[in-house]
């Protein structure tokens, strides 16, 4: 994107950050793709900022700071990274990985580990019916996640933010934004700020909440119910108890071992 990366904020192309992008002003261009490949347009500056998988963060903390106040967490059950099979885990031996989210799989990796389980993972494509044939569970994130446990109830095994708030009583954060250490201050600042006012009227006032919920509506097929009760479930507001859970996330998943580093304190 050359020079057009200053103007630039990526967004996961899921609806989990609606409220940070809806109507967001005309000075920004939004940049939407999977998870993990925004690590990649952060990286290479396609824009100056992104929302990335808390795993991806770890991988590449050497480059990208953390911005903060916002991210992409659930207190407990998310809804929308969940674990789908015919059996329980207990009785599952093949796991099928979407290939979209790092975080998603590093999270579900060490939940098997700590129950002491052996199984074996096949990456994949992000599509139920493929996964599910190959395997006998599957891991989906996303609206993915959102239309497939709608499509198919009884097949949710586990809720991966249900099931991280369980082993450590923490919530858990999927998504963090970053942007590369290099990029101006000011810069991100402003990006950071065009995002916040977007979250601080989703969160007080009815009317942009209920616009919202009927944009997302539109995008993923979902009843205004189940998204009104989708956004309670995931938020996009972080504060020091959910930034603790990340830290732990980020050391005991990800086996990260330096300091996250944020852009301003």
């Amino acid at each position: 994107m050359g020079e057009t990366w200053t103007s630039t904020l990526g967004r996961v192309a899921f609806i989990n950050c609606d409220p940070l992008y809806h109507r967001l002003s005309n000075e920004w261009s939004v940049l939407a793709a999977p998870p993990s490949w925004l690590t990649g347009h952060v990286l290479r500056r396609d824009c100056i900022l992104a929302p990335i998988p808390a795993a991806d963060y770890a991988k590449h903390a050497d480059e990208l700071v953390l911005l903060p106040d916002i991210g992409i967490g659930s207190q407990g059950e998310v809804g929308s990274v969940l674990l789908f099979g015919a059996v329980p885990l207990e009785s599952m031996k093949t796991i099928a990985l979407p290939s979209d989210s790092a975080t998603s799989v590093a999270l579900l990796k060490h939940l098997i580990s700590k129950k002491g389980r052996a199984m074996n993972y096949i990456s994949t494509g992000p599509d139920y019916d493929s996964m599910m044939a190959m395997a006998d569970g599957a891991l989906l994130i996303g609206d993915r996640a959102l239309e497939a446990a709608r499509e198919f109830p009884e097949m949710v095994q586990m809720d991966l933010g249900t099931a991280w708030m369980e082993e450590e009583d923490l919530p858990m954060i999927f998504g963090v934004f970053v942007a590369r250490k290099d990029t101006p201050t000011a810069l991100l600042k402003e990006a950071h700020a065009s995002l916040l006012d977007n979250l601080v009227q989703f969160e007080n006032e009815p009317k942009k909440r209920e616009d919202v919920i009927h944009w997302s509506m539109e995008k993923s097929g979902l009843s205004f119910h189940r998204l009104d009760q989708y956004y309670g479930e995931v938020f996009n507001r972080l504060n020091q108890h959910h930034l603790d859970g990340l830290f732990c996330f980020l050391k005991e998943a990800c086996n990260m071992r330096t300091e996250p580093e944020f852009a301003w304190s």
